[in-house]
């Protein structure tokens, strides 16, 4: 199954390489027909990237569920400033063009915050990309009004912020809520009564993990 976000692309693409293709047969014949193949490897990768598996796990009303594929690259005591104003857990996973690029919901609960912020495009790792790279911040009160707060972060390729969730939207802990193309990565902050339950360097697999539980 092909995520929508990439149907645009595929379709621009596709006519693109098919003209190169029919253009090099015509004026070099058989080597013409060579010299199109990497522009349909390109291609292959393009229709890779762009994949959207199904996922879905029945969760507890505390689960915080990975939201993206990735590698956990920080796990840190942080000041959440933006719209917590307390001491968080932070927990980031970074996503490669390789990773599944589908952004899903970590816990269940109501949307009661969404906003975008323009920004730079600093590499994805960088300590400053969650305040100064392009990102959307999401907030979902759980339950218990616990408050988790979750960013996507464009990365030094990534060019492009997909958000779905709004205001009073009902988040279900492995739905969909966004998308980020190639290079980038996603911020959860969780109280720091939260029991983390990977490390870092963990490779985590979007909507099927549960990477921490609220207490």
């Amino acid at each position: 199954m092909l995520h929508k976000e990439g149907n645009r692309s595929l379709v621009l693409f596709f006519i693109i390489f098919s003209l190169i293709t029919v253009v090099s047969v015509y004026f070099i014949g058989k080597f013409g027909a060579l010299l199109a193949v990497p522009f349909w490897v390109i291609y292959g990768f393009m229709i890779w990237f762009f994949r959207n598996p199904k996922r879905g796990m029945k969760t507890e009303s505390n689960d915080v569920v990975a939201p993206v594929d990735g590698k956990v690259v920080v796990i840190q005591e942080v000041f959440e400033k933006e719209f917590l104003k307390e001491q968080c857990m932070q927990v980031s996973i970074f996503m490669s063009p390789l990773n599944v690029h589908v952004c899903r919901y970590p816990v269940n609960g109501k949307v009661i915050f969404t906003k975008y912020h323009p920004g730079k495009f600093l590499v994805a790792w960088h300590e400053k990309s969650s305040e100064l790279n392009e990102r959307t911040t999401v907030v979902t009160q759980v339950d218990n009004n616990t408050k988790v707060l979750f960013r996507q972060i464009a990365g030094a390729v990534a060019r492009r912020i997909v958000l779905y969730a709004k205001e009073n939207d009902t988040a279900i802990a492995g739905n969909e809520y966004g998308f980020i193309k190639f290079g980038s990565r996603v911020d959860i902050f969780l109280p720091l009564s939260a029991k983390i339950n990977v490390k870092i360097g963990d490779i985590t697999k979007g909507g099927e993990q549960i990477i921490a539980k609220l207490y």
